[in-house]
């Protein structure tokens, strides 16, 4: 089984953080430029595939989406680049969905220490003396809690891979949920998440049966 993970293209949160304080953040939409990246990113998945031995190509792709709305929106822009050309079959699963940031959701880091000062000290206590990847946000997540329902999905993609014959799997997911899967489906370690930038918009990382292939696609 081959599996692309795609982070989604640019947000108006990634260009303007602001946006944060007044848009929930899974309602935040791509950027022009960001629709731009998501058929960029279409076009080369469609290239990619149709390369392929025969037996091996796109004719049947599944492809899985966070349900937040950037995520959707690359995924329509992915679909209008692949065309008639193949039997894409989409889905969405919660479990692929952004950190939830909890209290901390839409306020800028400068702001945190001021407006929640016990709850920022404590998470700077606990990033300090743990790491990031173990420290909780308050009333919201941390990358090993992300990790681990990251990893749920994995039971519904290798049922529909033995099911279905699907040989190709689209993920359309955010930068700390990308790496929480490449870290799960690999067995790597935190210290690796830690190590591990984030993804860039529309970079699209590839997974196969001889392991991790890297990023073979960095956006434009």
């Amino acid at each position: 089984m081959r599996i692309f993970l795609v982070r989604h293209g640019e947000s108006i949160s990634n260009v303007d953080a602001s946006i944060y304080a007044t848009m929930s953040d899974h309602v935040i939409p791509m950027s022009e430029r960001g629709q731009a990246q998501a058929v960029k990113a279409g076009e080369f998945l469609r290239d990619y595939l149709s390369a392929l031995p025969r037996d091996e190509n796109y004719s049947d792709v599944r492809m899985w989406t966070s349900p937040y709305r950037r995520t959707r929106e690359t995924a329509d822009g992915i679909e209008s680049a692949i065309g008639d050309a193949v039997v894409l079959d989409r889905r969405e699963h919660i479990n692929l969905c952004e950190q939830q940031f909890g209290l901390f959701d839409g306020v800028p880091d400068e702001e945190l220490p001021v407006r929640f000062p016990n709850e920022h000290a404590h998470y700077q206590k606990c990033v300090d003396h743990e790491g990031k990847f173990w420290a909780r946000v308050p009333l919201g997540e941390s990358r090993f809690d992300v990790a681990v329902r990251v990893r749920e999905t994995f039971g519904t993609f290798l049922r529909d891979a033995e099911r279905y014959q699907y040989k190709n799997i689209i993920v359309i997911c955010h930068g700390v949920t990308l790496r929480a899967f490449v870290m799960q489906w690999l067995h790597l370690t935190p210290e690796w998440f830690e190590a591990e930038s984030s993804p860039g918009n529309c970079w699209i990382r590839m997974i196969d049966d001889d392991g991790d292939q890297g990023y073979i696609y960095r956006g434009e």
